[in-house]
């Protein structure tokens, strides 16, 4: 990547807004033509979510590597892949841009600017669900951006679209997600309160997939050669 932190933090932020974009408008479009069917309401959610989200890594990939997530910027911390400073940058233009992705999609379908939503997500079962969505993720961004690079757009996009359906949760899987949902009272929404416990099953399962990858792939005799 030879872009400046200045271009890369805009690409995190610009890619993070499309996806919430599409996470928060296919799911209002999706119950609205669903006429009360919940599965076909959540199989448009998902369509959506996915095809844009491989979409956006193909775009903004090469300029930023495309996070979108502060999970995958952490774990990329971790791996010394990005400095302390570029990493707050990230993360800051992933919160910032996903909240501009949720109240952009309030706006485009009617809804008002901000509303709390009031879509309980609790439990331990739906917390379980985001520490798998999450180590599924960063398991398959590390492990097929190592011998698949090429391909991972498509694999993310993939794991995203069938995460929906296998977790109890509908895979948020990322904290920003998490974060911007909460302010959209529609379909894909999350009460506030709930917000807190998710992020930290989030972090929770990228710290596990982080540290499980670094032993999987060699990254630590990969990161000592740099030093």
């Amino acid at each position: 990547m030879s872009s400046n932190l200045a271009q890369r933090s805009v690409a995190e932020g610009l890619g993070t807004a499309l996806l919430l974009a599409a996470v928060i408008g296919s799911g209002i479009m999706g119950e609205h033509l669903a006429g009360g069917n919940v599965a076909i309401a959540l199989l448009a959610n998902t369509i959506a979510t996915g095809a844009a989200l491989a979409t956006l890594i193909l775009t903004f990939g090469p300029i930023s590597g495309a996070h979108f997530n502060p999970a995958v910027t952490l774990s990329a911390l971790s791996r010394r892949e990005l400095s302390w400073r570029e990493a707050f940058a990230y993360i800051l233009a992933q919160l910032i841009g996903a909240c501009a992705g949720a109240l952009t999609a309030n706006v485009m379908f009617g809804e008002p600017l901000v509303s709390f939503s009031r879509h309980a997500r609790n439990g331990g079962r739906q917390l379980f669900s985001e520490f798998i969505a999450a180590f599924g993720l960063i398991v398959v961004i590390r492990t097929c951006g190592r011998y698949q690079p090429r391909l991972v757009a498509f694999a993310v996009g993939g794991y995203i679209t069938a995460a929906y359906w296998f977790t109890a949760s509908t895979s948020f899987a990322n904290p920003a997600v998490t974060i911007a949902r909460s302010l959209s009272d529609t379909f894909a929404g999350i009460r506030p309160i709930d917000v807190p416990l998710f992020v930290v099953a989030q972090l929770m399962g990228a710290a596990a997939a982080t540290l499980l990858t670094m032993w999987l792939l060699g990254d630590y005799s990969m990161r000592d050669r740099h030093d």
